[in-house]
């Protein structure tokens, strides 16, 4: 009866927090489009969600195509900079000369508008697939990195010290403390590069592109088609969502005993 009580708690928590988003993210739209019904928006200052949502349909054979070209840009130059951001997170972790000399870089690198990079690299490359990837993990490459570092050097002093009297080496303390201990801060730098993937890829395709739903969302704001242009930006925040999706499920698989993924006790 115990157990039974427990799932059915856990199936309307799951139903809660499913339909909650839904029905708010409804009545956000209901809200848009009477307040630009009643006031009479033009649709050239803000469409209407109906007319949005009527773009979105008419053009979704050219939205896909977009999104499949916007999806490759994101999702490659993510994987590349975690692939990247988290060796060198270790290295400069436990090396004091890379903490003195490339940390410091990092830090400044990471406090400049990675835009300004764009033209730079399309410059260097042209408007293909290749400049667009460098702009991605750049945006995404420091979080991981500043992030990697912290995670890896909050292990406590004290806890290394009992490891290393139960007699486990530095390799076990390794992969059994440390790694364990900073996938939380870990995935953090991560989630935070998820958010800026699809960014990235969008602004590389504002400032040279041939294809992609920054290029598209750009052309249809000039052309004052701004309920084309909320289709794509429609899209293009999915796709966003998809990817932090992604590394939340990755998260909850890898830390399921960590207290951020556990439900908060009623009260407390």
């Amino acid at each position: 009866m115990a157990e039974q009580a427990t799932s059915g708690q856990e199936g309307r928590k799951w139903v809660a927090d499913t339909l909650t988003p839904v029905l708010f993210g409804v009545g956000c739209f209901v809200l848009w489009e009477a307040v630009v019904q009643i006031f009479q928006v033009q649709r050239y200052i803000l469409p209407p969600p109906s007319a949005i949502f009527e773009q979105f349909a008419l053009k979704f054979p050219q939205i896909w195509m977009h999104t499949l070209v916007t999806a490759r840009e994101t999702l490659v130059g993510f994987a590349v900079s975690i692939l990247f951001g988290v060796p060198m997170a270790l290295l400069v972790a436990f090396s004091p000369l890379l903490r003195r000399t490339f940390y410091p870089l990092a830090v400044t690198l990471e406090m400049v508008p990675k835009i300004v990079f764009a033209p730079v690299f399309i410059s260097w490359w042209g408007l293909g697939f290749m400049p667009k990837i460098y702009v991605v993990v750049l945006v995404c490459f420091f979080p991981i990195l500043l992030n990697g570092v912290l995670a890896f050097t909050s292990l406590s002093v004290e806890l290394g010290r009992f490891c290393l009297s139960t007699g486990a080496g530095p390799v076990r303390t390794f992969f059994k403390v440390r790694l364990p201990a900073a996938l939380p801060q870990l995935f953090v730098g991560i989630k935070g590069a998820a958010v800026n993937a699809t960014v990235g890829a969008t602004v590389a395709e504002w400032v040279g592109c041939d294809a992609g739903l920054g290029c598209y969302i750009q052309q249809a704001a000039a052309e004052f088609r701004l309920d084309i242009a909320f289709s794509f930006i429609f899209m293009l925040a999915a796709l966003g969502l998809l990817v932090f999706w992604m590394v939340t499920l990755a998260e909850r698989l890898l830390i399921p005993w960590h207290v951020s993924q556990r439900a908060p006790v009623q009260g407390v």
